[in-house]
């Protein structure tokens, strides 16, 4: 798709000038009050605090103990500063903040290596080295973070920095050179795309940031950018072609903000500097559906349909998803974005879990610079989205009144799978009513062979069937068949998500939702006693009929069924991002059918 636009190049490709630089006071002058009052607070609480140290120890933690937190919490900390440092300088642009900032910068620029201890190998999934190799600079995700930030910053006061600290600007451009310009020109890093080897959310979010760092830069020769865009567009097909025509996002809602929208980053800064080239890939239907996917797994407020390593709370959307849904034509994911951003407390999420979201300056610039835009959108009732499948991830949304029903028909073969084939997520007036519980904080063993011997990515803590304690495995082979659609209903096979196991060979699944509920029917052929997992937030009580979950409704039992109750602990700090210190496991132990009514 993207290659094939190569040939319209033109001779010259021009700077990226995301927002004005800081020395063109009347372009900062227009920001909207709220926009200042809010990045100058952000740059003033920063630089009060700190700067986080980086010792060696840190780094080795992960290799001695498996634990990524705390290098990634001071990492990222030193990241997060930076952007609130700069924005608030130019801000107000009196010099207030310029020895934090310079601080700042020295220290970034002083690191041995920008990757992750996490991410410190040369070939995909392969073990961690235990020390960076400074000879060869690594590009990961967080490496091009790194660059694209300290880009962003000499675009914004690169001629401030050197006159007030000689040398500095000129130091962060050799660092940037170095660590990211010369490497991705002359390495081959996995995720930059190799024929048909799949491809996932770090394909896009590495190339966004990398042309970041090409086209903010000043000193970055024509021949330079012209093979960057190249490399670029390339890799871009190969994210693309793991994406079918529907635009499903295999990773989930909150890894669109990295695959999806990071698409759109790349080719925002593509179409900036080649127009004529990259301009019309907005047009394309695929596009399109890659950008509303995260409108058709909106639930309410901030809940998102979620399956995998995705959290519920995949955060809300704000000025990027509506840049891309202008650039596609797409006025309810505009009013979607439009809305949230309205109702968000903390537009630049400086408190969200995930990092990459404060430590992007661009994002926070894009956020400011659109702020006004944003609000002068005009709030309307939202447009009922419809029932929405997507054969190519196995993914069945539906809404009926106040009920959401969501569904995984699909393999076990995802990126940041969990064993979740036939899974249902249920919400109730915009409240969690049946959860999928996500993943506990990323560790050593999260990305390793011994992944699933992790709790949350089994299948028997998902609302899901176990036989005899035989749960779902990994793989692509591992799926549901013979999949049925209905107005508000599916209905799948899932024995082929399990291991061979003697004496079964069905395990119908159908749910559906109409205004009054969700009815979830199950039926096998095994001959043992099954045990059906429900996962909820609320404390479940005995009632006429089955169990009550507080206020918010019933589960009614159409058939005799054994009930179980476990509570289940929730200290992981990621997992209670989510949910209440306590979660509730329900198990219901029946033969050959059950039926339940969700009310």
């Amino acid at each position: 798709m993207l290659t094939e636009r190569l040939s319209y190049l033109p001779e010259e490709l021009p700077s990226f000038r995301p927002c004005p630089a800081a020395r063109e006071r009347a372009g900062w002058a227009r920001l909207p009050g709220s926009a200042r009052q809010r990045l100058l607070a952000a740059g003033e609480a920063e630089a009060a605090r700190p700067l986080a140290p980086l010792p060696l120890s840190l780094w080795l933690d992960f290799i001695r103990t498996g634990q990524r937190a705390e290098w990634e919490a001071a990492c990222f900390s030193r990241r997060a500063r930076l952007c609130a440092l700069a924005a608030a300088e130019c801000v107000e642009y009196q010099g207030r903040f310029l020895d934090a900032i310079a601080d700042t910068v020295w220290a970034i620029c002083e690191e041995s290596a920008w990757q992750l201890p996490a991410h410190n190998s040369y070939v995909r999934d392969t073990p961690q080295l235990a020390l960076p190799d400074t000879a060869r600079p690594l590009i990961d995700l967080f490496a091009a973070e790194a660059g694209a930030l300290l880009a962003t910053v000499h675009y914004l006061l690169g001629p401030e920095l050197e006159a007030a600290y000689p040398g500095l600007a000129s130091r962060m451009e050799r660092e940037i050179r170095a660590r990211i310009l010369t490497p991705y020109l002359h390495d081959h890093f996995w995720w930059m795309g190799n024929g048909d080897e799949p491809m996932c959310n770090w394909t896009s979010w590495c190339t966004q940031n990398v042309l970041l760092c090409f086209f903010l830069l000043p000193n970055v020769s024509q021949e330079e950018r012209h093979a960057a865009v190249e490399q670029a567009a390339y890799s871009l097909d190969c994210f693309l072609k793991d994406y079918g025509p529907d635009g499903c996002c295999n990773e989930g809602a909150q890894y669109y903000r990295h695959a999806g929208l990071t698409l759109w980053g790349a080719l925002h800064i593509l179409s900036a500097a080649a127009p004529d080239a990259f301009g019309p890939v907005f047009a394309q239907p695929k596009i399109k559906n890659i950008a509303e996917y995260i409108l058709n797994v909106h639930v309410d407020g901030p809940y998102y349909l979620n399956f995998g390593d995705c959290s519920p709370l995949a955060g809300r959307c704000g000025a990027r998803e509506y840049l891309f849904a202008r650039a596609v034509g797409s006025p309810a994911l505009a009013a979607l974005a439009a809305a949230d951003f309205a109702a968000d407390p903390d537009p630049d999420h400086l408190t969200a879990q995930d990092p990459s979201s404060r430590i992007n300056l661009w994002y926070r610039l894009l956020t400011a610079f659109t702020e006004a835009e944003l609000l002068a959108q005009p709030r309307g009732e939202s447009v009922p989205v419809p029932d929405v499948w997507y054969p190519s991830v196995g993914v069945f949304a539906a809404r009926r009144g106040g009920w959401v029903l969501g569904a995984k028909m699909g393999s076990n073969g995802d990126s940041h799978n969990h064993n979740d084939t036939g899974s249902v997520t249920v919400y109730k007036d915009g409240r969690p009513f049946l959860i999928d519980i996500g993943v506990e904080s990323y560790t050593q063993k999260t990305f390793s062979p011994q992944r699933y011997e992790i709790w949350t990515m089994q299948s028997g803590w998902h609302n899901l069937p176990t036989f005899d304690g035989i749960m779902q495995l990994p793989g692509r082979e591992y799926a549901a068949q013979d999949i049925q659609l209905g107005q508000g209903s599916i209905s799948a096979e899932l024995a082929g998500a399990y291991p061979p196991i003697p004496g079964l060979t069905s395990y119908r699944r159908t749910a559906a939702v109409t205004e009054a509920g969700v009815t979830l029917t199950d039926e096998t052929d095994w001959p043992g006693e099954v045990e059906l997992t429900l996962m909820t937030e609320h404390q479940p009580q005995p009632c006429e009929g089955g169990l009550a979950l507080g206020e918010l409704g019933v589960i009614l039992l159409g058939d005799s069924a054994e009930i179980s109750v476990q509570p289940v602990p929730v200290s992981d700090p990621r997992l209670r991002t989510a949910w209440p210190f306590t979660i509730w496991k329900i198990s219901l132990y029946f033969y050959k059918q059950i039926h339940l009514t969700l009310a």
